[in-house]
């Protein structure tokens, strides 16, 4: 595992854009158990219909930043427990990244009185939130446009 150093804080409307480009390339990146096709229709879902800004506004989201200030990875909170958003870019990967943005999105739940976290994984995401206590609870495909992807449900009680 590779140390890095990350800064994480709260992203706020202005970072936006930036998650954006995280999520494409956390996406994008290789290796992938997805299709090309697959990928890109997962991308245009969340984007869709001009709602990105508002979905995260209505998240607690927190963001990591290399040294240089370049966007990492994001993960957030929204209402009743669930972990709606959860990338990282690939060279940040392995690097204890995504256990310190779920450590601050655990410590928000709690705060708010949140008992159960929960989460639908894809596939690359599965081993990592297994990795912070989540089980999966169910197994899924669901469509996007013309594609289906695997998923899961995971669950882990605070």
């Amino acid at each position: 595992m590779t140390t890095q150093h990350h800064v994480v804080r709260i992203a706020t409307p202005a970072d936006d854009d930036r998650l954006g480009r995280v999520m494409f390339d956390s996406v994008h990146g290789d290796p992938s158990p997805y299709s090309e096709a697959q990928r890109r229709a997962w991308i245009a879902a969340p984007r869709g219909g001009g709602d990105w800004s508002e979905r995260l506004a209505a998240q607690h989201v927190v963001l990591a930043e290399d040294a240089a200030g370049e966007a990492v990875g994001f993960m957030s909170l929204a209402e009743g427990g669930y972990v709606d958003f959860a990338y990282l870019i690939p060279a940040a990967r392995g690097t204890g990244l995504f256990r310190r943005l779920f450590r601050k999105i655990e410590a928000e739940a709690g705060l708010r009185g949140v008992r159960l976290l929960w989460v639908h994984a894809s596939l690359m995401a599965e081993p990592a939130f297994a990795a912070m206590g989540f089980a999966v609870t169910e197994r899924e495909e669901v469509a996007i446009g013309e594609e289906r992807l695997a998923r899961c449900r995971m669950e882990r009680a605070l």
